[in-house]
C-alpha cells in the first residue's frame, strides 16, 4: 500500500523543491513552470487516473458473470498508464485491478506469465494477454448502457 502512495510523492516533492530554488531567487515564472509539470507527472503515476480498483477475486467472479475483461497493473507502470490513456472514456468498461493493492491478483499475473509480474496483463474468459494492444482491449469491451430518462412530453 505504502508503494503506491510513494510513487506520486515523489515526483510532487521533487518539483515543489526544484520549484522553491527560483521561486527564492527571485525568478517565480520558472517556478509557474515546473511545479505544474511535476505536478502532473505525479497525477500520472497515481492511482487517481486509473478507474477504481477491485479484489482479484471480485473481479474474476463479475468477469465470470458480465464478460468484461479484468485487466491487472500497478501504479507507475508506462505500460499501464499508456493502456489507461489509449482506452480513455472506455476504461470504465474493465475489471481494473491494482496488484499492489491485490495479492491475489499479483499471483494470478504471476501465474499468467511465468512467474513475472510483467503488466498490464488482461484476462479475459481464462486467457491472459500480457501488455495487450489497446485497440484489441477495446474491441473485448461491451458496448456503453445508455441510460435515457422518460421522454418528456410536449
Amino acid at each position: 500500500m505504502m508503494r503506491a502512495r510513494v510513487l506520486p510523492m515523489l515526483p510532487a516533492l521533487c518539483g515543489a523543491l526544484l520549484a522553491m530554488g527560483p521561486a527564492a531567487s527571485g525568478s517565480p515564472a520558472a517556478s509557474v513552470v515546473s511545479l505544474p509539470a511535476f505536478m502532473l507527472l505525479a497525477g500520472v503515476n497515481s492511482p487517481l487516473v486509473f478507474p477504481k480498483s477491485t479484489g482479484a477475486l471480485d473481479a474474476q467472479r463479475r468477469s465470470a458473470v458480465d464478460g468484461r475483461p479484468v485487466i491487472y497493473w500497478r501504479p507507475g507502470c508506462k505500460y499501464c498508464i499508456r493502456l489507461r490513456i489509449r482506452l480513455g472514456r472506455t476504461a470504465h468498461r474493465a475489471h481494473w485491478v491494482d496488484i499492489w493493492r491485490a495479492p491475489a491478483g499479483a499471483a494470478v499475473v504471476r501465474a499468467a506469465d511465468d512467474g513475472n509480474e510483467t503488466m498490464p496483463t488482461v484476462i479475459l474468459a481464462g486467457h491472459p494477454r500480457t501488455n495487450p494492444d489497446a485497440a484489441w482491449v477495446r474491441e473485448q469491451l461491451p458496448p456503453p448502457l445508455h441510460h435515457h430518462g422518460p421522454r418528456q412530453q410536449p
